[in-house]
């Protein structure tokens, strides 16, 4: 390799003698290659990293909110990993048993359910108590940032309406209506809203216990492919 030379006055020698250069343009070299290894660092780790966790990536260094896409050709696989990115959300941690979250051949079913703990109904009411009506503003901030089409169902236990003329069926119907408004409120955006029905006591959550509370719910479903309506 060349080496450059400069003309400079070494004291006690006459005439000047030739110095060697500083070698400033190893500094220059040194940098680039460190921002060329950082480069493709930062590409190894994205091309690694899932869609769920580079939206978390994303929000924690203050990034607005964008539609989270989970690109994957198999439904089923969409499902479980769409339904595992919800399971590990924070927010959901405080409701304990109140919140089921599965994973089903093109859906993934959130069950927000009536516990003795933490009820999210009152008795015969078609409206959400200030509990109920808290987690399902959670979990339609938790699933807005996804672009899957939602299906809400209202389920009430085995137990008759104490109401004259006010079945379950109507009972169950209010409360999933309820929940669609929360789910609107809290940035769902309402076309991906495909369908609200009220169930009554027809889906049990416990096929054993029928009249148990936890099968008091609203379930609200994601809809992932196209086998589904």
């Amino acid at each position: 390799m060349a080496e450059a030379y400069s003309s400079r006055r070494v004291r006690g020698r006459m005439p000047p003698a030739s110095a060697r250069k500083q070698g400033t343009w190893k500094l220059a070299y040194a940098d680039f290659l460190t921002a060329l290894c950082a480069f493709f660092l930062i590409m190894w780790i994205v091309h690694g990293v899932t869609a769920g966790e580079r939206q978390a990536l994303a929000q924690q260094f203050g990034s607005k909110t964008a539609p989270l896409e989970v690109a994957a050709n198999d439904p089923v696989l969409q499902a479980k990993t769409v339904a595992q990115i919800l399971r590990t959300d924070p927010a959901f941690e405080a409701y304990g048993a109140s919140v089921t979250i599965t994973a089903e051949p093109n859906l993934v079913r959130i069950d927000l359910s009536d516990m003795t703990e933490k009820p999210l109904f009152e008795t015969g009411d078609g409206t959400l108590n200030e509990t109920g009506a808290q987690l399902t503003r959670l979990t339609g901030q938790a699933i807005s940032i996804l672009s899957f089409p939602v299906m809400i169902e209202g389920h009430t236990d085995a137990n008759p309406s104490r109401t004259a003329g006010y079945s379950n069926w109507e009972l169950s119907a209010d409360r999933a209506n309820s929940a669609r408004r929360l789910l609107i409120e809290a940035g769902v955006a309402e076309h991906r809203i495909k369908s609200v029905a009220g169930l009554a006591d027809t889906q049990p959550l416990l096929q054993n216990a029928p009249e148990d509370g936890a099968n008091r719910r609203i379930s609200i479903l994601l809809v992932i492919g196209e086998k589904t309506a």
